[in-house]
């Protein structure tokens, strides 16, 4: 069995369709919408606000605090139950580990930063659509960023190396590797990298060569929600 034609018939490099806006949800202080295929998610971004309790304060800098959700109706199979699990705590804390290193809250001391991350419709590529999204969010929100986080998965599928899984590549009945990957725009510092299933050293040389490129098409997809955003206020 030979993996030579993606289920969708996009290119072994092509993402999804993409589409992103920020500043969806008034009442936030910072707010964005992304979608890749039929995975969806917002994010509301509230804060620097005062943490509590007062022992979790940090005085030399602020804390960021992500929380991830799937809707009840979100997914293609059974119903997901309400409430947190130990998967969306998981991927809360893979969030925050790939956001901080290009956020700067040493100017917010005893505060916290949440991010609330609801995903209504999903196929795969969960958390990175959520990171993505994260990101335009912040930005929304005017909290300080030394860089842009872009968040895709690669893998390899029966051997061939492909961008962006959906749901049926991932269940292919073969050897498949799944790669969720974020990266810096400028500098391309991996901030995430985790792997479910299997492959050899080279390839995934390879599919991390080829997470660059695909990043770059998410970072594209977001600055153009921020410019769209603030070019309209501007025009107010």
């Amino acid at each position: 069995m030979t993996y030579s034609k993606r289920l969708d018939e996009r290119k072994n490099d092509e993402l999804r369709p993409m589409d992103a806006k920020a500043g969806v949800i008034p009442n936030a202080d910072g707010s964005a919408y992304f979608r890749a295929g039929k995975t969806t998610a917002y994010v509301a971004v509230y804060g620097p606000r005062e943490l509590f309790p007062k022992f979790k304060q940090d005085p030399k800098k602020g804390l960021l605090r992500c929380h991830y959700a799937m809707m009840p109706f979100s997914g293609s199979g059974e119903r997901i139950r309400p409430g947190t699990s130990r998967r969306a705590q998981e991927i809360s804390m893979v969030m925050e580990q790939a956001l901080l290193p290009v956020i700067d809250l040493s100017e917010f001391p005893n505060s916290v930063v949440d991010v609330f991350v609801q995903l209504p419709q999903t196929d795969a590529g969960t958390r990175c659509a959520a990171i993505s999204a994260a990101a335009i969010a912040l930005a929304d929100a005017g909290i300080p960023m030394k860089d842009m986080i872009s968040s895709v998965a690669v893998g390899q599928v029966d051997g061939t190396i492909v961008a962006d899984l959906s749901y049926g590549e991932e269940s292919y009945p073969a050897v498949v590797s799944d790669i969720p990957v974020a990266m810096t725009h400028n500098t391309k510092q991996i901030t995430l990298l985790q792997m479910d299933g299997e492959i050899s050293k080279e390839d995934l040389v390879k599919a991390l060569d080829a997470a660059k490129s695909a990043t770059e098409k998410v970072y594209d997809v977001q600055m153009k929600a921020l410019k769209s955003k603030f070019s309209v206020e501007n025009k107010k």
